[in-house]
């Protein structure tokens, strides 16, 4: 029996089968196409995305996102798990154009309700104020109407999440980016920004991401180099988790433009 799977695996057909199980149910190659999630992921970084972390996605063809089996559950998944965190980097499916494949922190999750004032995030979570008290500083807890909001929620925590000073409201840039109305996240949904977070194009501009979308988060980064093709050796062979939580990989020279 294991001769049989050994030289099965060796031919050319149980290759092909196991490399597509594995980009199916495991993990997939993924580069970093723009600078959304500057200074965190930067351009040019190769990474592998976990597909299992929320579920096993229902499997697509890589280039050509053909799916290989009908959407059995209506969720966009073969075995349904628990969805993003709060904080979490996920890549989804870009909801206005389903086969095109997007990378950015998840900053609400359904229930929650948030808001943007002069580029500050705000998140109440729907947890209430309890939640908010016992989770977050005292320095970040704002209260409003009544209710206590979280200010810049995740700013604090990850080094690689920043604003633009060259953007301000004086300039031909939309409101999105510096003033959103509260906005209460649907159950089963997401909501989705850039650390990069005035050159993202985010929920702020097209909504949330239903479950059905998500695909998994970034693993590790296994090659990166930059537009001059110069490699980052640094970066190479880290867990995307250890970059964004170690402020070393953070270089603050990396343009944000």
């Amino acid at each position: 029996m294991l001769k049989k799977v050994y030289n099965f695996s060796n031919s050319w057909t149980g290759t092909i089968i196991i490399v597509l199980m594995i980009i199916f149910f495991v993990a997939q190659a993924f580069v970093i196409p723009s600078g959304s999630m500057k200074r965190t992921l930067l351009i040019g970084d190769h990474l592998f995305v976990k597909k299992f972390a929320y579920g096993i996605p229902t499997p697509h063809i890589p280039w050509i996102e053909v799916a290989v089996l009908p959407d059995f559950n209506g969720n966009g998944h073969l075995l349904a798990a628990e969805g993003p965190k709060r904080g979490d980097i996920v890549v989804f499916r870009y909801p206005p154009q389903p086969k095109t494949h997007f990378v950015k922190r998840c900053v609400a999750v359904g229930g929650d309700t948030l808001q943007l004032i002069d580029k500050a995030l705000y998140l109440k979570p729907h947890e209430g104020d309890a939640y908010v008290k016992a989770n977050y500083p005292k320095e970040q807890q704002v209260e409003i109407n009544g209710a206590l909001w979280v200010k810049s929620p995740y700013m604090h925590h990850y080094s690689g999440i920043q604003n633009d000073i060259d953007i301000t409201p004086q300039g031909p840039y939309p409101e999105a980016l510096f003033n959103m109305p509260e906005t209460k996240v649907p159950e089963g949904e997401y909501f989705m920004m850039g650390d990069n977070r005035d050159h993202s194009n985010d929920s702020r501009f097209w909504g949330t991401v239903p479950y059905s979308l998500i695909e998994g988060t970034p693993w590790f980064i296994y090659f990166s180099w930059d537009k001059n093709y110069k490699i980052r050796w640094n970066r190479m062979g880290h867990f995307v988790d250890t970059i964004e939580n170690d402020a070393s990989f953070i270089d603050p020279n990396e343009s944000l433009n």
